[in-house]
C-alpha cells in the first residue's frame, strides 16, 4: 500500500512539473494577435469601422512595429517551423464585403499591411454588397489572403452533420477551384462552433479555424478554436476602443494560461 502511495505521489509531481514547462512554454512562445473586422465604411453600425479610424488603426500598428503575417505563417510559426516577427499580427475580415476592396484594400496597400478575408461564396458577384471575383483576384495579387466562411453563412450548431459538411466542403472547393490554390483555414458563421464541428472542419482539410473568442493566439490556442480581437464601431469611440483591446488582450494572457 505504501508503495502504492509513493508511486502515486511520484506520477502526481511529474504531472505538476509537465504542467508547468507547458505553462512556462506558453507564456515565452509567441504571442499572435488576430484582429477581427467586417466592413470598412462611413456607417452608424457596430460592424463598419469608418476609414478614418481604420487609417488611424493600421498607422498604428506599421508605426508600432507590428508585422502583418498570413493564416498559413501563423500555424507553421506556432508549430515551429518558422520564426514568427517580433509582433505579429494577423488582421481579418469576416463575409467579404464590398468596401474591403473599395476601402480597406487601399489603405491596407498604403500602410504595406497583408489581411486575410474569410469570404462566402454563394455571396461572391452575386449581391452588390460583397465582392465579386475579380475584385478578389486582384486583392490576392496585392497581398490580400482569401478563405472561407461556409457556403452560405448558416449558424453551423444549428444544422445536420451532412449540411454542416457540405457548408464546409463546398466552400472550400468554389474556392479552390476560382482562385487556383488550396483553401485551407475557416471562420466560423458568427464565431460559433463546437469540438464536433471542429472534427468536421479537419476532416475536410481545414488545417485550422477562428472563432471570436476574445484573447491572443499562443502556444496553448487550438487550432481549430483559434482567438480573435474583435474591433468594433463604438459609438464614437473606435479608436479608444481599438487601443483598450489591444492593451487588454497582452496583459490578460501573457500569464500563458491553457486554453486546450
Amino acid at each position: 500500500m505504501k508503495k502504492i502511495f509513493i508511486i502515486a505521489i511520484l506520477i502526481l509531481l511529474a504531472a505538476g512539473k509537465i504542467f508547468a514547462q507547458n505553462v512556462q512554454e506558453i507564456s515565452e512562445g509567441p504571442k499572435i494577435l488576430v484582429l477581427n473586422y467586417h466592413q470598412i465604411q462611413n456607417k452608424s453600425t457596430s460592424l463598419s469601422i469608418p476609414l478614418a479610424d481604420f487609417d488611424a488603426q493600421m498607422n498604428y500598428l506599421s508605426s508600432h512595429g507590428y508585422v502583418s503575417i498570413t493564416p498559413d505563417e501563423l500555424y507553421s510559426g506556432l508549430n515551429g517551423e518558422i520564426e514568427l516577427p517580433k509582433k505579429p499580427v494577423l488582421i481579418t475580415f469576416d463575409d467579404g464585403y464590398a468596401d474591403n476592396y473599395t476601402n480597406a484594400f487601399p489603405i491596407l496597400k498604403y500602410y504595406g499591411m497583408r489581411a486575410t478575408i474569410f469570404v462566402i461564396p454563394a455571396f461572391v458577384g452575386v449581391y452588390s454588397n460583397y465582392l465579386t471575383w475579380d475584385e478578389i483576384r486582384e486583392m490576392e495579387d496585392g497581398g490580400i489572403t482569401i478563405e472561407s466562411h461556409t457556403m452560405h453563412h448558416y449558424k453551423l450548431e444549428e444544422l445536420p452533420d451532412d449540411e454542416i459538411r457540405s457548408e464546409l466542403l463546398n466552400s472550400k472547393q468554389i474556392l479552390e477551384e476560382n482562385l487556383g490554390h488550396p483553401v485551407e483555414f475557416l471562420a466560423y458563421p458568427t464565431g460559433t462552433y463546437n469540438l464536433h464541428i471542429a472534427g468536421i472542419a479537419k476532416e475536410v482539410g481545414y488545417k485550422g479555424a477562428f472563432t471570436i473568442k476574445y484573447g491572443n493566439v499562443d502556444l496553448g490556442s487550438n487550432f481549430y478554436a483559434l482567438e480573435r480581437v474583435p474591433i468594433f464601431n463604438t459609438a464614437g469611440h473606435t479608436m479608444k476602443n481599438f487601443y483598450e483591446r489591444i492593451e487588454y488582450r497582452q496583459s490578460f494572457e501573457e500569464f500563458g494560461w491553457m486554453k486546450r
